[in-house]
């Protein structure tokens, strides 16, 4: 009787990870691979090699681009180099990527730069949040950004408990903003742990100096997050649920979920066209090529448009899609005046003209 039972519980443990494998391989889009759509006016950004995970562009035409993470689990080309910040000013005819110089006292060599956000005070001074990595932990580190010198002036270090394992952020001010949390857990086989076992843990978190609270939660991996340009709506990406959902944002700061937009692909970064609202989404067309990182069948890249997201019927457009050959692992997708930026995970960067 023992052994029957032994081997009924082998069974049924066996039959769970068979269950949880499959359902981790649909989660990550296993079996997609995408038909390419090719935008003509493209190339690669010079000196950009080694990601740019995050893009933002103020309406002055400037872009703001991290590169240089490093994530467990995820390629990096460079592991042993720190993290950086470049501008483009998409006003040149021909724009290149400048390195900001970072102001001293900042621990640069361990600067792991992931999500991005500028915010524009009253007095046109402009801030950088950057969500950071240094010793695979996390925190959000606040920058002045000195445009005549092309440099960064590091302002504060924010760590909190509620912000445990930051992905991406959206500014609202000089000292208060959203904040995503990709997992529940900050420990990387707890993560990876997590996500096989399709907890839906992960949050979105709302700082300020004097309040830091949970203001949405039961996603399978908060991972982009903007805002709409009259700030009433927030959009989260939930890379792991394919799918972008669409916040009110109350007086208080709390957020209340409206609707939920399904898309097909793993959308990463977003960003919001602060003229007519619509939404750009980095995307991951296959995840499980991006998780498991293979030179001979490389993670393809995806860009996706949407329009009129609050809507009944909103549009979305597939901009851009090709299969790693020339962007791998794209992660954002950032316009201006007709000029469009998709940065990657850890690959280059593209410029294109629409």
């Amino acid at each position: 009787m023992g052994k029957v039972l032994v081997l009924a519980l082998a069974g049924i443990l066996a039959a769970l990870l068979g269950e949880r494998l499959m359902e981790l391989r649909r989660k990550l889009n296993g079996s997609r691979e995408v038909e390419p759509v090719e935008l003509p006016n493209c190339h690669l950004i010079k000196g950009i090699e080694r990601g740019s995970e995050d893009i933002d562009i103020l309406p002055d035409g400037l872009a703001f681009i991290s590169s240089g993470l490093k994530y467990p689990g995820l390629n990096s080309f460079a592991p042993d180099k720190p993290g950086e910040i470049f501008l483009m000013d998409l006003n040149d005819e021909n724009p290149r990527a400048i390195e900001l110089r970072i102001s001293r006292g900042f621990d640069l060599a361990s600067f792991n730069p992931h999500g991005i956000s500028t915010y524009i005070d009253k007095d046109d001074s402009v801030y950088l949040f950057v969500v950071n990595h240094p010793e695979f932990k996390s925190t959000v580190e606040v920058f002045k950004f000195v445009e005549d010198e092309n440099a960064l002036v590091h302002l504060k270090t924010i760590r909190h408990e509620l912000l445990s394992s930051l992905n991406d952020v959206v500014a609202l001010g000089p000292d208060h903003f959203y904040a995503t949390n990709d997992h529940y857990f900050s420990d990387s086989i707890l993560m990876y742990l997590e996500m096989f076992l399709g907890l839906t843990w992960s949050n979105v978190v709302y700082y300020s100096p004097t309040e830091v609270k949970e203001v949405a939660s039961g996603f399978y991996s908060a991972n982009g997050i903007n805002i709409s340009p009259d700030k009433k709506y927030v959009y989260v990406a939930d890379l792991l649920a394919h799918s972008i959902h669409v916040m009110e944002k109350h007086a208080n700061w709390s957020l209340t979920q409206l609707k939920v937009l399904e898309l097909d692909t793993l959308v990463d970064n977003l960003s919001v066209d602060p003229y007519t609202g619509d939404i750009w989404g980095g995307c991951h067309p296959n995840g499980m090529k991006l998780l498991f990182y293979d030179p001979e069948n490389l993670p393809g890249s995806e860009v996706i448009r949407i329009q009129n997201i609050v809507s009944a019927k909103p549009t979305v457009t597939q901009v851009y899609a090709e299969n790693g050959s020339v962007l791998e692992g794209s992660s954002v997708a950032a316009v201006h005046s007709g000029k469009l930026l998709i940065g990657t995970v850890f690959h280059r960067a593209l410029y294109c003209k629409l």
